[in-house]
């Protein structure tokens, strides 16, 4: 039986091994291809490259902050759905992180069922706008 997120290209960027062992066991659970990275200047070069379906983002990582990394991921057309995923409970960082674009903000620890069901509903809605889209499209007579 095929996961729920069969055939979604995920990075996950994260500085902690561990966090990103078992996101990255996760996501492969559910059927995604997963990349690693471990700062944000990598995950920014990834996303410029070869842009995923979906970005899994810490906000403190090494090279370039979170922040840093969401600004340049985030506003490009063909960018990424991003959560991104902290152990800051400010509201000002999540208020933030909501200006540059952020589709999903999450306090650590998350637990990895509740990461993964936020993945998929993203997915899922990015899905069917683009459905939504191609059918708007089609009734204009566009190809």
């Amino acid at each position: 039986m095929p996961g729920i997120l069969e055939d979604v290209r995920v990075l996950i960027v994260d500085d902690d091994r561990d966090v990103l062992e078992s996101m990255d066991a996760a996501f492969q659970a559910e059927g995604a291809a997963t990349q690693l990275a471990t700062d944000g200047n990598e995950a920014v070069r990834i996303c410029h490259e070869d842009p995923p379906d979906l970005v899994v983002l810490d906000m403190m990582l090494p090279r370039r902050s979170g922040f840093l990394a969401l600004e340049k991921i985030k506003g490009r057309e063909d960018s990424p759905l991003v959560i991104m995923v902290t152990a800051n409970e400010g509201r000002r960082h999540q208020a933030y992180a909501e200006s540059l674009g952020v589709d999903k903000y999450l306090l650590k620890p998350v637990p990895l069922s509740r990461l993964i069901a936020v993945a998929a509903e993203l997915i899922e809605k990015q899905d069917r706008e683009d459905e939504e889209a191609d059918a708007a499209e089609e009734r204009r007579g566009k190809p």
